[in-house]
């Protein structure tokens, strides 16, 4: 089931086109042109995450987000014209998850949503995948692989990129996109070095690492976790 994302913003252009942008990455994308309509979703929808205008012209993003709070410990991701120092203080002090700078590119803003709901506590705690056909099985709250029987011995960024690569299993994932899941947009750097990793999991991982069923390169794009 695709997860869901209420957009508060008066602005329903952007709105629309951060829903287009949502949907294409594969989530459900839920949109409100006002706090108070906001707030009604929220309620009725249940979303996993939510994106939260701060200019808005009936109740701000402040006020709006107190509000979520006294209720719910749903991310929260601001979106603001203004990204002074204060304000990003101000948004994190309210509750918010993290912060964004209008306009934002749309990758940004895709991988921040996904690295948000990865940190999301209600998320973690439902967390375990499973892979019958391969015999694999991923706890994130334990932090633990078992493969075939096996526990697999894996460093805290191994298995934080194998996470990554685990819960979008149903599409590739850019190098930049897997490495800003795995380690937040602070691993930038991490870039280049990601060859590295992802050859020492396929020695971890894989029958015959030098053929990988498993964990597989796309030319030109990024990686995908493979479960067949």
């Amino acid at each position: 089931m695709a997860e869901k994302i209420l957009v508060i913003d008066d602005d329903m252009d952007l709105t629309n086109l951060v829903g287009q942008v949502l949907r294409k990455e594969g989530f459900e994308a839920i949109g409100a042109a006002s706090a108070s309509q906001g707030l009604r979703a929220a309620f009725e929808h249940h979303p996993s995450l939510i994106l939260l205008d701060v200019v808005m012209p009936d109740m701000d993003g402040w006020e709006t987000c107190r509000r979520l709070r006294e209720l719910s410990d749903i991310p929260i991701i601001f979106m603001s014209a203004h990204g002074a120092v204060e304000d990003v203080v101000k948004g994190l002090s309210l509750g918010g998850d993290d912060f964004l700078v209008k306009p934002t590119p749309f990758v940004e803003l895709v991988a921040r949503v996904r690295a948000c709901l990865r940190r999301s506590p209600e998320r973690n705690h439902t967390a375990e995948i499973t892979f019958g056909q391969i015999d694999f099985k991923m706890n994130f709250s334990k932090r633990e692989v078992l493969l075939r029987g096996h526990r697999i011995d894996l460093s805290s960024r191994e298995f934080d990129l194998l996470a990554a690569l685990v819960r979008n299993t149903d599409r590739v994932i850019s190098r930049e996109e897997l490495v800003s899941e795995a380690w937040g947009p602070e691993g930038e750097a991490a870039v280049d070095r990601l060859k590295l990793y992802i050859l020492n999991l396929r020695r971890k991982l894989e029958r015959n690492p030098r053929r990988p069923e498993m964990i597989l390169t796309v030319r030109g794009i990024g990686y995908r976790f493979n479960p067949n």
